[in-house]
């Protein structure tokens, strides 16, 4: 069995992850800004982006942590391994989020910073309509059927490709192009960029994220069976995105 890293070092795992990751997500969206006036063509950047910087991060990361890198892959994490111990204590999640919020942050903070953007502005992109909620409900419900069936399945060892391919697809069909992610979506909060969501939107989208949880929670229980919490090394990350690993962007 493979030795478990100490808390400390698996949250500074998932705050440089998932800082990595919304630096990814908000750095090729400032980019392709730059390269292209066509919203088909920096979308299509911005996704591909996200895909290649996900399945990396979690291919590298997911061996310490699991590779949340999001808070409702930590939360169904823990709600699946609760009574069985496998999943990841309410220490450890209360532990987990906080490093994934803040890394989320620091991770908006550091692609302005790269690009010459102001450090923070709040974003002045609105992302206010029930379709986009609804979106949101599909894209997070999506993502932890993913993770979770493929730990229930046996086969977390694909995670990496699984979870930044499924992204990658979010991004395209989905309305809201996926976040699936309340603390990418607290991060991108920070930036006035193509990736950028307005303060105003913020709580919506996390609520049906956390709506989408549930709903994920419960698919995986009616197509595997009791589901199960994967261990740290068969985790992925997600967007994007942990303990089966899970990002979302």
């Amino acid at each position: 069995m493979t030795e478990i890293a100490p808390l400390g070092r698996r949250a500074a795992v998932e705050f440089v992850g998932t800082g990595a990751l919304v630096a990814v997500v908000v750095g090729s969206g400032i980019q392709a800004t730059k390269l292209s006036q066509d919203v088909g063509v920096q979308l299509l950047a911005n996704s591909l982006a996200t895909v290649f910087g996900l399945g990396v991060l979690i291919a590298l990361l997911g061996p310490v942590s699991g590779a949340h890198f999001n808070p409702v892959v930590t939360l169904a994490a823990w709600w699946t391994g609760r009574r069985g111990g496998e999943g990841p204590t309410l220490r450890e999640v209360a532990v987990y989020l906080p490093a994934q919020i803040a890394g989320a942050i620091g991770g908006a903070v550091l692609a302005d910073a790269m690009f010459a953007e102001p450090l923070v502005r709040w974003s002045t992109h609105d992302r206010w309509a029930p379709h986009l909620w609804l979106g949101e409900v599909v894209a997070t419900a999506g993502l932890i059927l993913l993770i979770f069936g493929l730990a229930r399945a046996g086969r977390a060892h694909f995670a990496p490709v699984a979870v930044a391919s499924y992204i990658g697809a979010a991004y395209w069909f989905t309305s809201s192009t996926s976040f699936a992610n309340p603390a990418v979506t607290i991060g991108r909060a920070f930036t006035d960029t193509f990736a950028g969501i307005a303060p105003a939107s913020v709580l919506p989208f996390v609520a049906a994220q956390l709506v989408g949880l549930v709903v994920g929670v419960a698919l995986v229980a009616v197509l595997f069976g009791r589901p199960a919490a994967a261990v740290a090394e068969d985790v992925v990350v997600p967007h994007g995105e942990h303990h089966p690993a899970a990002v979302g962007r």
